[in-house]
């Protein structure tokens, strides 16, 4: 099996228990449960995810030498992830985000931003690895000064190494000064060392200011321009919709680093759509999107077939909102397809 980094956005997610039609009008006093916290981003899920899955992926990332650092760094060993590249700084607090997640609704996020804007991928070292994902650059400033060089520098150092690349989007606030910033742009200029992509159709969307997705040809179309910019490997994900995987020709497949270069044609010219796997428990949804990544991530890396990677994407982040493990036996079963 390869070795996998997985660098970008970390933070810590402060999710209070709330009853569903919870109410927020000024001035009132409302009831609620006890408050969970856990370290959260892309690089904490991802990382949580594949360490299930029996990898051992390295860290990167940047905290606060504050308390809820502290707690980022507890809790991530706790959970026996590796943190030797998660830095600290003491010039910024540790990112957090409120989880806004009423019983049986989806969530909302109150987001800090705090040390990510300190990340710039410089100190991310790519030596023995074989595949590098990062995520969320619109939630780590420091990856987007200068129209996006350091995120472009991060991704050509690594494919300049062998290393297949790998990167994840987050919804873009149009208001913010973040969504203000010339996304095609960035996008143009990255996608250039990027193998592999697993988006969400709202970060598309939201990134590319695009028009809302209604059918399965809109699905290859976003896939299809993000395929043009330069990627082998997209998966964009329509939550409850399930997901599509597309894949550029073998050509550029042989292009894609150690890992793309070992699949062989099968994985050439793909497309599959893979419906959602339906979740009678749900526990969370928070994380479910960077769950389906850890699942595309592990069948390429494992050499699955692109049916079977496609489907463990789904069953990985239906665990993940069940807040359950995948078993051996789904494991032995996506290999045998």
């Amino acid at each position: 099996m390869y070795n996998v980094a997985v660098a970008g956005h970390i933070c810590l997610d402060l999710t209070p228990a709330l009853p569903l039609g919870i109410g927020m009008l000024p001035g009132n006093l409302y009831d609620i449960g006890g408050m969970a916290s856990r370290p959260g981003g892309c690089i904490v899920n991802v990382g949580a995810a594949l360490t299930g899955l029996g990898l051992a992926p390295k860290l990167w990332g940047a905290i606060g030498e504050d308390d809820f650092g502290e707690i980022v760094l507890r809790e991530v060993e706790r959970m026996g992830l590796r943190t030797e590249g998660i830095l600290r700084s003491p010039e910024a607090h540790t990112s957090y985000s409120v989880v806004i997640e009423p019983a049986g609704m989806n969530r909302t996020f109150w987001h800090h931003t705090g040390a990510n804007r300190s990340f710039d991928g410089r100190f991310v070292e790519t030596d023995g690895t074989d595949l590098l994902h990062v995520g969320y650059p619109s939630l780590v400033p420091g990856l987007l000064t200068e129209g996006g060089a350091p995120l472009e520098n991060v991704m050509r150092r690594a494919r300049g190494e062998g290393v297949t690349t790998s990167l994840d989007l987050a919804v873009v606030d149009p208001d913010s000064a973040i969504g203000r910033l010339d996304w095609h742009g960035i996008l143009d200029r990255a996608l250039t060392e990027v193998d592999v992509m697993s988006p969400s159709v709202d970060d598309l969307t939201s990134a590319l200011e695009s028009g809302p997705v209604t059918s399965e040809q809109d699905l290859i179309a976003l896939a299809d321009e993000l395929i043009a910019k330069g990627v082998a490997v997209v998966m964009v994900s329509a939550g409850e919709d399930g997901l599509l995987l597309r894949t550029a020709g073998a050509e550029r497949l042989t292009q894609g680093g150690r890992v793309l270069q070992s699949l062989g044609t099968e994985w050439a010219d793909v497309t599959v759509f893979v419906p959602a796997k339906e979740c009678d428990e749900i526990a969370t949804t928070n994380g479910a999107g960077d769950a389906a990544t850890a699942g595309l991530l592990y069948g390429l890396a494992a050499g699955l077939s692109p049916t079977a990677t496609g489907d463990f994407a789904t069953t990985v982040a239906q665990r993940w909102i069940q807040q359950r493990e995948v078993t051996a036996e789904e494991l032995a079963a996506a290999s045998s397809v």
